[in-house]
């Protein structure tokens, strides 16, 4: 059985005690305000280097949507510059639900980093456990982390709408958003012809940490019908990773359309729903 995606505060709280500490990486975002680095630097996890999602874990914005997949060169000296090297255990972790967190944890594994683990619940569940943060930089050696063959899977662009036809495409965005009933974000509002909609908000609980993998077995078993493939989108590629890492949990291994609909309205020609 392959290792949890996830770790606990207090089972990283007793790797620190043991003095098996991974490389911790901070990767604070919110979708109106971007990366987080003042709150990163207002009190973090002791040793723990900030990452940016926007600058560092995404290309420039364009046909690919607000956030494309960033290139090779970027993410290997963003992990080099934080202390990654190939054979560190890397943990991530954003304010919680770990939305953010889960773009870093597939990043990692689109470029052949297995070691990688989500914090559960975030900053927010490490704080509520009693553990104490830092303010004082974190000085680190750089890594020796290089690209290595992928362990995530993506769907291309021009495959959407037949996959959606045949498998199942998830809309990992709000409800209302996937009706096109309201898109703060987003110049056209809807949602992609034959995609199913499934919030992230549902992976869950009240304290921002995932349900129990036979909850979400349960879940997601009814949406994905048995030798069905699937596949996930958002509305840049982000919040989609944590679909992804909710599907793992599950028991699926999903694919990512990096795009996803601020990527698929960038042509007027595609359809919309």
């Amino acid at each position: 059985m392959s290792p949890s995606p996830l770790i606990s505060a207090a089972e990283l709280h007793d790797l620190f005690e043991m003095g098996r500490a991974p490389v911790v990486l901070d990767v604070r975002w919110a979708l109106q305000t971007g990366s987080d680095r003042a709150g990163y630097e207002a009190g973090h996890i002791p040793n723990a280097q900030f990452v940016d999602l926007d600058a560092e874990l995404a290309g420039v914005p364009g046909s690919g949507g607000r956030h494309p997949l960033p290139d090779e060169e970027t993410v290997v000296a963003a992990m080099r510059s934080a202390g990654v090297s190939d054979d560190s255990s890397v943990v991530v972790y954003d304010a919680g639900p770990a939305t953010a967190a889960a773009r870093a944890w597939w990043l990692l594994r689109y470029y052949g980093h297995a070691d990688v683990r989500v914090l559960d619940g975030g900053l927010a569940q490490w704080v509520a456990e009693g553990f104490a943060t830092g303010t004082e930089p974190s000085i680190v050696a750089a890594g020796s982390f290089s690209a290595r063959p992928s362990l995530a899977r993506v769907l291309d662009v021009g495959d959407v709408l037949e996959f959606a036809q045949s498998n199942v495409l998830l809309d990992a965005r709000a409800p209302e958003r996937f009706r096109g009933e309201v898109e703060p974000v987003d110049p056209v509002a809807g949602h992609i012809p034959g995609a199913i909609n499934r919030p992230t908000t549902d992976n869950v609980d009240s304290d921002g940490k995932f349900l129990d993998p036979g909850v979400l077995n349960g879940t997601f078993g009814g949406l994905v019908p048995e030798g069905k493939a699937v596949a996930v989108y958002c509305g840049s590629g982000v919040t989609a990773a944590h679909q992804i890492l909710a599907l793992e949990l599950a028991g699926f291994d999903a694919a990512l359309y990096p795009g996803s609909w601020s990527g698929w309205i960038t042509d007027p020609t595609r359809p919309r729903a």
